[in-house]
């Protein structure tokens, strides 16, 4: 036997730290890898959606038809999310998420070039198609990629990433769109999608993902969830335009929708090889976390919608200084992230957390519902605060339990139907507060107008307009205008109030259902 001598010991030993080293460097770029895949599409989103009446003005849409634009990202989005399994089991998780990027990055340039709406629907339904994979694909590709050490770890970097490229979003939008326009939103988030796609190229091992089956491919289930979801997607989009105008076609693409989707499930229910393995997600602790899921989403969506109305038409202020008050919110959503995630495991009971979370809801909501005309963006922040706590403080310990019980191979499903889930509650919870807050704007505006003319407002306006030197035709129509506006304002501010309201006793019952829920404690 011969013994190392002293002149090879130090030699092997560098080498072997150092390809150690390389290692750890590969697993930590692999970590850093899958949360810029979701963070690109989160930033993406959260700039269109923040600039979506600058894109609006841009390519000359109504918003009846800007509708469609919308509709059509969610429909490519869950259509790409349902055919997951199908398409990275066949292809493997490189090909599938490199196409879906490129897919993404086309759809993106296809959005900087459009010049109308049909041309913007179909370049939002492509990236839609290419962004679906991201989120999903990412966080499925965590356990799959790392072992249960360094699951924390990749995790931790998954979250930051996608709260962080949330808080940047509505900043760097209005930056973008007062500098350069809105197209180029579209172009900023190129160089982000290319790196990723070059990531997954490199690191991401070829065979992974790939079954040891081929793939029963089927067109039916796949149509039948297509227009199932085309039915519902057109329904919420034209929901705000005709809900008061044409209610029978709505109830019919809802109906229909339903119907179309119903049949899906079954079909998936009974099928060998579903794209939605339906009966193997059957468990009461999963359904339980996607209710609290879908609570969580439909607070998030209605409450982003709301804000920027707020904030821009019923306050008045500046569209920067909105996007940082947006962005403040996510920044303070980033930090109650960061702090769940390192102090969260050390806490036996998630179900305080999730209570406070519902509750920091309540009230930044009852805030906002106390918001006069002429508040300082200043005084807004409280309720920011507040807001931003509620957008991590609920949702990460659901995430952390709904799927302990399912076991790592049936996770990719469990996800998949998630993210479904999100879309769908993403869509339908601003859907249902635009179509709120018109209503209530109608209501309120005639309630001021009736009251301004009983009391004479017209009046006094124009004498004062008169006494600055006006003629009398002058002041009458320059009377009208400014009462007009004036109008318009208190009416939008007390319908977001109304709705603030609504929002909060939404807000307090998600907070007595975590409470009386058993499943995820």
């Amino acid at each position: 036997m011969t013994l190392p001598t002293a002149s090879s010991t130090p030699v092997a030993a560098p080498r072997d730290q150092a390809a150690h080293l390389r290692h750890l460097g590969k697993r930590r770029m692999l970590m850093l890898l899958l949360g810029l895949i979701v963070g690109t599409e989160f930033l993406e989103n959260g700039m269109f959606v923040f600039s979506a009446s600058h894109i609006m003005g841009g390519i000359g849409a109504a918003p009846g038809e800007f509708a469609q634009v919308l509709a059509a990202y969610a429909i490519g989005s869950m259509m790409m999310i349902v055919s997951q399994q199908w398409l990275s089991r066949h292809f493997g998780y490189r090909r599938y998420l490199a196409a879906s990027l490129a897919l993404f990055i086309v759809g993106a340039l296809g959005c900087a070039l459009s010049g109308s709406m049909p041309e913007m629907a179909l370049a939002r339904l492509l990236q839609g198609i290419g962004g679906g994979a991201l989120f999903t694909s990412s966080r499925v590709l965590v356990p799959q990629l790392f072992g249960v050490r360094e699951r924390p770890l990749a995790l931790k970097y998954f979250m930051l990433m996608l709260f962080g490229m949330s808080a940047a979003g509505p900043a760097l939008a209005a930056a973008l769109v007062e500098s350069t326009g809105w197209r180029s939103l579209f172009v900023a988030i190129i160089p982000m999608a290319l790196a990723a796609m070059a990531g997954v190229w490199l690191l991401i091992p070829d065979a992974l993902g790939r079954g040891a089956r081929p793939v029963r491919w089927a067109a039916t289930p796949l149509l039948l969830f297509g227009a199932a979801i085309a039915l519902v997607q057109t329904g919420l989009a034209q929901a705000r335009y005709e809900f008061f105008t044409d209610p029978l076609r709505l109830a019919i693409l809802a109906v229909a929708g339903a119907a179309l989707l119903g049949t899906f499930l079954w079909h998936q229910w009974r099928h060998d090889e579903p794209l939605l393995r339906v009966r193997d997600l059957a468990h009461p602790v999963y359904f339980t976390g996607l209710s609290l899921y879908f609570l969580h989403y439909a607070l998030s969506g209605a409450a982003s919608y709301l804000f920027p109305v707020l904030a821009e038409q019923g306050l008045g202020l500046p569209l920067a200084t909105v996007g940082w008050l947006n962005s403040a919110a996510a920044l303070v959503a980033l930090a109650t992230a960061y702090a769940y995630i390192k102090l969260g495991p050390r806490m036996p009971g998630k179900k305080p957390l999730m209570v406070t979370g519902a509750l920091a809801m309540v009230l930044a909501a009852w805030l906002f519902s106390l918001v006069p005309a002429g508040t300082p963006a200043t005084a807004l922040l409280p309720a920011l605060v507040v807001k931003g706590v509620f957008g991590a403080l609920l949702v990460l310990p659901v995430a952390g339990l709904t799927f302990r019980e399912l076991g790592e191979e049936r996770f990719a499903h469990a996800y998949q139907g998630k993210n479904l889930m999100r879309q769908m509650a993403q869509s339908f919870a601003p859907a249902l507060a635009a179509i709120a807050l018109q209503d209530r704007e109608f209501a309120n505006q005639a309630a001021i107008t009736a009251t301004a003319h009983s009391q004479g407002w017209l009046q006094a306006l124009q004498s004062g307009l008169a006494a600055k030197g006006l003629a009398a035709p002058e002041a009458h129509m320059a009377a009208l205008a400014d009462l007009a506006r004036l109008i318009e304002q208190q009416a939008l501010l007390m319908s977001c109030a109304d709705l603030y309201r609504v929002l909060a006793a939404a807000a307090a019952c998600t907070a007595v259902a975590v409470v009386l829920q058993r499943r995820l404690k």
